[in-house]
């Protein structure tokens, strides 16, 4: 099932088609092609060359050898691509023009959202179907550094349908998305594959080829493993060995490393009573009310835009609103002379923005070593006492036969991984993971929970997690602080929960 003979009137074609990157062979010689009437996934662990494939198909990367054919419609009409990196760029490219310093209120509010989606065409029909479809009208006139995570893919999604283009290709489409979001936007793909729209899907994991996707192809390290009809793909014994590999085994956490403070014995280790936000007119958080004691681990979660990337950032110091509020950081009220390097170095962060920014051209011991730093990337002096307490945090994860490795060699999983190590070698108090499994498949989604609960299980560090996905949360969880929608926002519980509840309510 590894080559496939493309036919006269294909929509694409890839002839021995082959990508080197950073001096690494990314794809090696495929042969491929997407005929008419076909709907098509390509399926693979974080690391198989499917980014790669869709970069090439969608002309974000030329310097490829081998040959591709694209038919008439294609050319006329071209690739819509949705993907995590290009709500990056465009957020990127909005901070970029932020001119706020020469507005006479000091506040810059982006490219609205109406505005992306549209181009400089006025809405119709098809526009307002599709956005009171993916219930987005409440943030259309907010600027794209405004909106969540999960409504900046409503909104790529939105805009790709309506140029209506010869291929949309979609990578990892609930990603980010809340559950009831989840779910409307699998009802949408659906539809979708059921139209005149050819599409291709990358997906990490089989569960999220849908049913109405014909033909799968296969990738591994670069090379198609399987390519052939839905069924008899997933009927292949090497496929499936491929999506679930066997694990490595976890050591023993290293000794806690030396922590220049100490905390206020008998306090809570964080505090926040009555908490609002206010942005403008934009309520983000209301009387919000959170004890987070010395024992908890904590689940954060809640709808897209519910104001969780907010509550984070009062409680790292990132957010100015924190003042002249009633929270306490670490037995110490915020905005009485501490600073927010005081309130930063008592945590260790994972997120996805992070593994996207970090410096390149960093061997894995280095990266894991700047987070005694917390810096992207290693700026400083270091010596025998860092590197060993990077070399025993990526045994203990069971990572240590990619110490002397290249970071960016690592597939996108691994160096997730890498990146908990990072977080953790500093011995922080309190682990804050915003949505750690976020663009992982499931094998490498299994070491990240299982790593999360060694962690939890055998230190005093005290775990933040922040997720959207329900059967994701570690049992170590024992406090849910859930974001729930009203008529007039959103109300913030917070209970006790057991690791059953907790997993099932995420």
């Amino acid at each position: 099932m590894a080559k496939q003979t493309p036919g006269m009137d294909s929509l694409l074609e890839l002839d021995n088609v082959s990508l080197v990157y950073r001096a690494m062979p990314a794809l090696c010689d495929l042969q491929w092609s997407i005929e008419p009437g076909q709907q098509w996934a390509c399926l693979g662990p974080n690391g198989s060359g499917k980014t790669s494939l869709a970069r090439i198909i969608s002309r974000q990367i030329s310097h490829f050898s081998g040959e591709i054919k694209r038919s008439v419609p294609l050319e006329k009409n071209g690739v819509a691509y949705v993907c995590f990196e290009q709500a990056k760029a465009l957020c990127e490219r909005d901070k970029k023009r932020d001119d706020s310093e020469f507005r006479a209120d000091a506040s810059d509010p982006g490219t609205p959202v109406q505005s992306l989606i549209l181009g400089g065409r006025k809405p119709d029909d098809n526009f307002h179907r599709w956005t009171t479809r993916l219930q987005m009208n409440h943030f259309l006139h907010r600027g794209l550094r405004f909106i969540s995570t999960g409504e900046m893919r409503k909104t790529l999604l939105v805009t790709a349908i309506l140029s209506e283009p010869a291929l949309l290709i979609l990578d990892s489409p609930l990603d980010g998305l809340d559950h009831n979001s989840q779910e409307e936007m699998r009802k949408i793909i659906d539809e979708l594959l059921l139209s005149n729209l050819t599409i291709l899907m990358l997906c990490r994991q089989m569960e999220d080829v849908p049913t109405g996707v014909t033909h799968v192809l296969v990738l591994n390290q670069g090379e198609i493993l399987a390519c052939d009809t839905r069924d008899r793909v997933f009927a292949d014994r090497s496929v499936q060995a491929l999506m679930s590999p066997p694990t490595a085994r976890l050591e023993e956490l290293p000794p806690t490393a030396a922590r220049p403070y100490a905390l206020t014995s008998g306090k809570p280790l964080l505090e926040l009573h009555d908490v609002t936000v206010n942005y403008g007119d934009l309520a983000v958080l209301r009387g919000v009310n959170w004890i987070f004691e010395r024992e908890d681990h904590c689940c954060v979660s809640g709808p897209n835009g519910c104001g969780k990337t907010t509550l984070l950032s009062l409680i790292t110091g990132d957010n100015h609103k924190a003042y002249g509020q009633d929270i306490t950081l670490f037995g110490i009220r915020r905005g009485s002379g501490e600073s927010v390097w005081d309130i930063k170095q008592k945590f260790g962060q994972l997120d996805t923005q992070l593994q996207l920014n970090f410096a390149r051209g960093m061997r894995v011991v280095e990266v894991v070593v700047s987070g005694f730093f917390d810096t992207i990337g290693l700026y400083d002096e270091w010596g025998d006492a860092q590197r060993n307490g990077a070399q025993g945090w990526l045994r203990a994860l069971g990572l240590g036969d990619y110490c002397g490795d290249n970071f960016d060699a690592l597939s996108f999983g691994l160096q997730r991984m890498v990146l908990l190590a990072r977080a953790m070698v500093k011995s922080p108090i309190v682990l804050l993971l915003d949505e750690p499994t976020l663009g992982l498949d499931g094998h490498h989604r299994k070491l990240m929970l299982r790593a999360i609960d060694h962690i939890a299980q055998n230190s005093d560090t005290q775990i933040i997690f922040v997720s959207h996905s329900s059967g994701e949360t570690p049992t170590c969880i024992n406090q849910h602080l859930r974001f729930e929608a009203h008529d007039e926002g959103f109300e913030v519980m917070c209970r006790r929960v057991t690791a059953a509840s907790a997993s099932g309510e995420s």
